[in-house]
């Protein structure tokens, strides 16, 4: 299976069961255009850090999209491993980091759940 399929069935399997699919278009390779390219695909606020931290408060956050899953899908993101492996590890430790902090909630309507994905097959 492709990057692309991989995402696909991702996101299709986001939308089945009622989530928020967004598509992170891999193939950045440095760290601003990576964090650039998350933004985006969440539709971060204008006062995005475009730092790491500021990556963990936003995805810990989400606030400003309706409650419910959100699925980070993030394709091709072997291309920043391969470019820059120190900051590629400090991104997925920051996706790792925020999808166990919002983790599935009980249950609660109103509250926020982030899924992080990787297309890389």
């Amino acid at each position: 299976m492709t990057p692309a399929d991989e995402a696909k069935a991702a996101a299709d399997e986001a939308f089945a069961r009622g989530a928020y699919p967004h598509l992170v278009n891999g193939g950045t390779v440095d760290k601003a255009s990576t964090l650039d390219a998350i933004a985006k695909a969440m539709s971060f606020p204008d006062y995005f850090g475009r730092n790491l931290d500021a990556l963990y408060d936003m995805l810990t956050d989400l606030s400003w999209l309706p409650a419910g899953e959100h699925v980070l899908i993030w394709r091709g993101s072997e291309a920043l491993r391969q470019a820059e492996p120190k900051n590629y590890l400090a991104i997925r430790s920051v996706l790792s980091d925020a999808q166990r902090a919002l983790g599935p909630v009980d249950g609660k309507a109103d509250s926020w759940q982030l899924t992080v994905v990787l297309a890389d097959s």
